[in-house]
């Protein structure tokens, strides 16, 4: 199937947001990618800021999909420790198999004052996060948004580590022990 140049830019940028970061491509290095003029930018996006969004918004919605289906088959009778678990590990590897979605997105939530576009996307996708959340790692019905907000947290921080010493980022077990630990200090 031969893609048209809307098509081949996108397929350009989101190489490029990967192997380049946002900030460091350049509208040519999208037109050498995606073998389209750099007028075609302009014609199909409005501006390479436009077209770098569309890129990374798409690039988000390809990984949820993703994650959903790694999740698919979570037993929904498991204990909540071991649901807790088994969705900590899965998501331990798509931080890994998806390394330069994740470093992409640390980068612009970096800059996230002055990429008004990217801080709107994030902004709406934390809203409609934190309920998911609660459900993934509670089971269907949690609902939670408070719950939601800590796993967000915790989402954000364990990335990290993965980002900052790849191979070394806690596992499902760490993650819940750690947890389990401080629970268990509050209530004293």
């Amino acid at each position: 199937m031969t893609m048209g140049n809307r098509e081949d830019l996108l397929a350009g940028a989101k190489r490029c947001l990967f192997a380049t970061g946002y900030s460091r491509t350049t509208a040519r290095d999208i037109a050498t990618e995606s073998g389209v003029s750099l007028a075609a930018i302009g014609y199909h996006f409005g501006s390479k800021e436009a077209l770098m969004n569309q890129a990374l918004f798409e690039a988000t919605a390809d990984w949820n999909e993703d994650l959903v289906q790694a999740m698919a088959d979570l037993d929904p009778t498991a204990e909540p420790i071991d649901r807790f678990i088994a969705v900590w590990d899965r998501m331990a590897v798509s931080f890994q198999a998806n390394r330069p979605l994740w470093s992409t997105s640390f980068e612009l939530v970096a800059q996230i004052d002055h990429v008004p576009a990217a801080k709107e996307f994030f902004a709406g996708t934390l809203r409609a996060l934190r309920p998911e959340l609660a459900n993934l790692f509670e089971g269907e019905g949690a609902n939670s948004p408070a719950a939601g907000m800590v796993y967000h947290a915790l989402l954000m921080g364990v990335l990290a580590q993965w980002l900052i010493d790849p191979g070394q980022g806690p596992d499902g077990r760490e993650v819940a022990d750690g947890l389990l630990a401080i629970a268990g200090r509050l209530e004293e």
